[in-house]
Order: structure tokens, then C-alpha cells, then sequence
């Protein structure tokens, strides 16, 4: 039987859907390796934009939203899982 997280639904919620591409999200859900992935995306995609390599940069911060879309999908659902393995669930959702 799943168990649901301690971290607040509407906080991770807010956080993916202002914060997404730099990964606030998963350091508020204690997935720190998750969290430090996506920001090291963000940077190197800015990073790139800003020396002369646009496509490369443009394509890496693609690749990034489109992960926080997923992401975001995944905790309006209820899907999301914490850095403890317990369910992000919204308020009233029945675990199985």
C-alpha cells in the first residue's frame, strides 16, 4: 500500500508550475539529485544561448520545460512520488 507524502500537495504544485525549469520542485520534495540535474540544465541551456551555440542551449532548455510539463502533469494527478518513495497525493485522493 502506497503512503502519502508529508510534503503539501499545493506547494510542489506551485513551485513546478513557477519554478519548474530550475528544479525548486524536487528540493522541496527531497529529490536532490533530480533537483540538481534540472537546474544544471537550465544554466548549461543559458550558458550556451549566451556563448554562441543557441541551437544547442534552445534544445537543452527545451528538452527541460518539456520534462516540467511531465512533471507537473504527474503531481496534478497525484503520480508524483517524494524523495522518500510516498505519493505527492491531493487532498482527498484514496491510495491504493
Amino acid at each position: 500500500m502506497s503512503q502519502s507524502s508529508r510534503k503539501k500537495y499545493g506547494v510542489a504544485v506551485a513551485l513546478s508550475g513557477v519554478f519548474g525549469i530550475l528544479g525548486i520542485h524536487h528540493f522541496y520534495l527531497g529529490r536532490w539529485l533530480h533537483g540538481f540535474v534540472d537546474l544544471a540544465m537550465t544554466v548549461s541551456a543559458f550558458y550556451f544561448i549566451v556563448v554562441d551555440r543557441p541551437i544547442l542551449g534552445w534544445g537543452i532548455l527545451a528538452v527541460d520545460c518539456i520534462h516540467t510539463i511531465i512533471v507537473t502533469i504527474l503531481l496534478l494527478i497525484g503520480s508524483y512520488r517524494d524523495g522518500y518513495g510516498d505519493i505527492v497525493s491531493y487532498p482527498g485522493q484514496k491510495l491504493k
